[in-house]
């Protein structure tokens, strides 16, 4: 390993390395939901449109992530884009043990069951494809069914460890 003038010295990987490497990557934010026994949501910083033909998105979700055990199972998913006016439902959605679906949140029950969240700047309704291991984590691929890309706003984003706006 040598060092690249001006860019420091190079670490061996780790999921320190990881971590710091991707809080310099600003990256969109989109709420996951899903319907099991209960309404189940997570904050997602790594979907990504995969195909146009078919229309194919993918997230991450970790093993022990409380929302696993319903993704796991379940036929559908809402994929919701946040607007830089919802840094709170974004926080909530991300903290452990909240209740993300009581007050203030607003939602409703969507296509195929599935918890739509009012507001946001578009949504999509999708059926899981497939669930590929990666790690403690699994990647789902989900085939887009119905949506809304209507809404109003600029969208969030993710830097540095905390939730933003994008400046003019």
């Amino acid at each position: 390993m040598t060092a690249t003038p001006g860019l420091g010295t190079p670490q061996l990987a780790s999921p320190d390395l990881l971590r710091s490497v991707f809080r310099q990557h600003a990256a969109g934010v989109a709420v996951i939901t899903a319907q099991g026994g209960r309404p189940v949501g997570f904050t997602a910083t790594s979907l990504t449109s995969v195909s146009a033909e078919p229309p194919v998105v993918s997230f991450g979700i970790g093993l022990g992530a409380s929302s696993w055990p319903v993704i796991a199972e379940s036929e559908h998913v809402g994929v919701h884009i946040l607007g830089e006016h919802q840094q709170q439902l974004a926080a909530t959605f991300a903290r452990s043990g909240a209740d993300r679906f009581g007050a203030p949140t607003r939602w409703y029950e969507g296509p195929h069951g599935v918890p739509v969240l009012d507001g946001v700047l578009a949504w999509l309704v999708c059926r899981v494809v497939a669930r590929v291991p990666a790690g403690d984590h699994r990647i789902v691929l989900a085939e887009a069914v119905v949506g809304n890309p209507a809404g109003v706003g600029r969208p969030l984003v993710y830097h540095q460890g905390r939730f933003n706006a994008l400046r003019d």
